[in-house]
Parts: structure tokens; C-alpha cells; sequence
């Protein structure tokens, strides 16, 4: 290669890494911004060229990391004030100028082995692949720029692998070319190793993501379950008011039925007009008042699809469980009954549902028995569904008995489904 054609590629790699970095870290995105990126390449290319004359190509090739990355790194860290972004824009810079090299390499390879022929190639390379990159790579790259930066640690070990590999093998020694295995092999040892350690930390991820779908599940349980149970209170407030209004209708009515000597007609009326205020207040199905409210929003919603549940327990005031992991646990479990019953009760069929809960020794049983018309696959001994959004309350069930130590069990015999847990 010629010394003008080798000066003007050094010339077009600095400002394509220059350019590169600049954009990685959204520093071409004002005028002013623009204008002190171009004074800063300008001052890369005076100090890259005072270098090579005063001691030659050589030495600057020896200084560029100094001269060329780390004036780069300080400028981009001046205009963003953030280091550890700049730091990783210049060295993700670096690493695209392999493509340029590579895709000038393929073609002398492909055309000739003419050595001025590749120094061609990579300038005429250098424009188009810029673009390319700034328009079509930039943008996303810049995105991961507002991640933490514990994250953006992630994204800084490859490319600065690289560099170092690079520099060590490359430049500072002969080691690469000499075809020594173990440096040839580093490389792909290394992308290996990291595409190990991304299945590692995607998998990790992928467990937290669950974690968090399940705390906002379990959130938007408790938020539906308020809602019901304020509903519950405006609809009883409402009916007092009513009743209160009334109250005077039905005193003389009954008045008039003494009056008449109509006691048994009178009894009557009272005893109905009981009953219609019983059937509206919470049921009272033990001590605890979150388990009766649960209870009776869930027969109240089950009464309006024809389906009859029976519940049996006893359960204290105070439980070792929070009222927030007891209303998650029964209204998943209730919730899912229903879900189960309702086309079953649909087509006509007498549907029950079976409740059972006490509190002994501390620990808390609950079993809830239903129809299920359905085949119902297991993993791991839990159902599963392929529809979206189903199986999330199995799942919060299951990480509420995890955190309590406690067991469950699901299961189907005789077209019933069994669900018990203990904890």
C-alpha cells in the first residue's frame, strides 16, 4: 500500500470511529453538538498527523490509542457526562471498523490479492457502511444508553475484549499472525463463553420478569377484590337507605294487618321482609371478616351463573397469614372454580362447588372441589393452559405457599378438580 493511499485510510477509519461513537452516544443530534464532534475529529487528525511526522508511522501507530480513543473518550464524556457511555460508544466503534476491514479483506480475496486493491476497498467502503450503521444501528444501540448501569457493564465486555485481544496480538506484538492455536482460538472461545453466559443471565431474567408478572397479578387481585368489597358496601349502604325509607310503609302495613286481626298475614310479611334483608349482608361463614367477604362476593357471583356453593370451615380472627396472601389464595382458587363451572353450568348442569378450610395449630387447610368438563394438562404436577392469561393465578397460589413453606396439590379424579394446599 502506498504511503498516500495508507494515510488516507488512516485518515477515513479515524473519522468513520470518530463519527461512529459520536452517534452511538446521540452527539450529532444538535448544531452545536455537530460542530464541536467536527472540532474534535479535526484535532484527532492535526494530532495523528503532527505524530507520525515527528516520529513516524510507527510510533502513532503504537500511540493511537491514546492520541485517537482516549481524546475521543474525554470529548464524548465533556458533551454527555457520562463516562462509562462514552467509553463503551468508542470501543463499539472499534468494533464496527472490523467489518469495514473484513468486508474490504473478502473482497481482494474474491477479486485479487492486490494489496493496493484493499486499501481501495476500505475507503470505498468506509461512506456507505457509516451511513449504514448510523441510521440502521445507532438508534437501537442509543436505546440501551437509558438502561442502568449495571446493565450497560453487559454490553461493554465484549467490545472491550476485543480491543485488548486486538491491540496484544495485533498490534503491539506479532502473536495472531505467528498462528499460535491458542490466540487463533481465543476469539471464538470467547463469543462462545459469552453466549453461554447470555443464556445464563436471559434465563435469570426471564425468572424475575415471572416474579414481577406475579406480584402484579397478585396487585391486581387485591385492587379487583377492594373494588368488589366496596362495591358490596354502596350496595348495602344503598339498600339501608332504602329499607330506612320504607321502614314506615311497612309498619303500616303491618299496623293495619293487626288491626284487622290479620296476625298470621302480618308474621308473614314480617318474616319476608327478614329474609330480604338477610339475603343482602355479608355471610358470616367464620371469624376471620376477609375470608367472609372473599366467601360472599364469590357466592354472590356464583349464584348469578347458577352454580351452588358449599362452604364449611372455621377460621380465627387472626391467621399466620396476611389478609393480603389470604384474599390471593382464596379468590385465585374461587376464581378458577368458577371459570371451570361456568360453561359446565351453562349447558344446563347442576354444578357445586365444595369449600372446606380450618385453622389447626397454626396452619391453614383449604380444599376446593369443583366440576371440570375439560381435559386438563399437568407439568410438573400444576395445570397448565395454552390460553393467554390463564395460569397466572396457579402461579401466585404456588408462590404464596412457597413463601410459607407450605404444600399444595392439584389434581382431577372423576371429572372433578381437587385443589388442597396447606400451609
Amino acid at each position: 500500500m502506498s504511503n498516500w493511499l495508507f494515510i488516507l485510510d488512516g485518515i477515513a477509519v479515524s473519522i468513520f470511529g470518530s463519527v461512529l461513537s459520536a452517534s452511538f452516544c446521540d452527539c450529532l443530534s444538535t448544531r452545536r453538538r455537530r460542530l464541536l464532534i467536527y472540532c474534535c475529529v479535526s484535532v484527532i487528525l492535526l494530532l495523528q498527523g503532527i505524530v507520525s511526522y515527528f516520529f513516524g508511522f510507527e510510533v502513532m501507530r503504537l500511540l493511537y490509542p491514546y492520541v485517537v480513543h482516549l481524546t475521543l473518550v474525554l470529548s464524548l464524556y465533556i458533551l454527555t457526562k457520562r463516562f462509562l457511555w462514552s467509553l463503551i460508544s468508542v470501543l463499539l466503534a472499534y468494533l464496527c471498523c472490523q467489518l469495514r476491514r473484513w468486508i474490504a479483506l473478502l473482497t481482494v480475496t474474491v477479486v485479487s490479492g492486490d494489496e493496493m486493491l484493499q486499501g481501495a476497498a476500505q475507503l470505498i467502503i468506509t461512506v456507505p457502511l457509516l451511513l449504514f450503521v448510523m441510521y440502521f444501528i445507532a438508534p437501537s444501540v442509543r436505546k440501551l444508553s437509558n438502561q442502568p448501569i449495571k446493565l450497560q457493564w453487559h454490553f461493554v465486555i465484549i467490545p472491550a475484549l476485543y480491543y485488548v485481544f486486538d491491540y496484544s496480538t495485533v498490534i503491539y506484538t506479532d502473536i495472531l499472525h505467528s498462528g499460535n492455536p491458542v490466540v487463533a482460538e481465543f476469539m471464538p472461545f470467547v463469543f462462545c463463553l459469552a453466549y453461554l453466559l447470555f443464556l445464563v443471565y436471559y434465563h435469570n431474567q426471564q425468572q424475575k420478569e415471572s416474579q414481577h408478572r406475579q406480584v402484579e397479578n397478585i396487585l391486581s387481585i387485591q385492587i379487583n377484590q377492594s373494588a368488589r368489597e366496596i362495591n358490596a358496601l354502596r350496595e348495602s349502604q344503598e339498600l339501608t337507605r332504602q329499607y330506612r325509607h320504607d321502614l314506615r310503609h311497612h309498619l303500616q302495613y303491618i299496623s293495619q294487618c293487626i288491626a284487622d286481626s290479620q296476625e298470621e298475614q302480618a308474621q308473614r310479611y314480617i318474616a319476608s321482609i327478614c329474609q330480604e334483608i338477610d339475603s343482602q349482608k355479608v355471610q358470616r361463614y367464620c371469624e376471620n371478616d376477609a375470608a367472609n367477604l372473599i366467601l360472599s362476593a364469590f357466592v354472590g357471583r356464583a349464584e348469578k351463573i347458577k352454580v351452588e356453593m358449599k362452604i364449611q370451615g372455621t377460621l380465627p380472627e387472626v391467621i399466620m397469614i396476611s389478609g393480603i396472601d389470604l384474599c390471593v389464595l382464596l379468590s385465585n382458587a374461587l376464581e378458577n372454580a368458577l371459570n371451570a363451572c361456568a360453561p359446565i353450568a351453562a349447558k344446563g348442569v347442576n354444578c357445586t362447588i365444595d369449600v372446606q378450610f380450618y385453622e389447626c395449630d397454626g396452619k391453614l387447610f383449604l380444599q376446593v372441589i369443583n366440576p371440570c368438563e375439560e381435559n386438563i394438562r399437568f407439568r410438573n404436577g400444576i395445570p397448565v393452559s395454552e390460553q393467554p392469561d390463564h395460569g397466572i393465578g396457579v402461579q401466585s397460589i404456588c408462590a404464596i405457599v412457597r413463601r410459607y413453606k407450605g404444600v399444595y396439590s392439584f389434581a382431577v379424579q372423576d371429572s372433578k378438580f381437587i385443589f388442597r394446599v396447606s400451609l
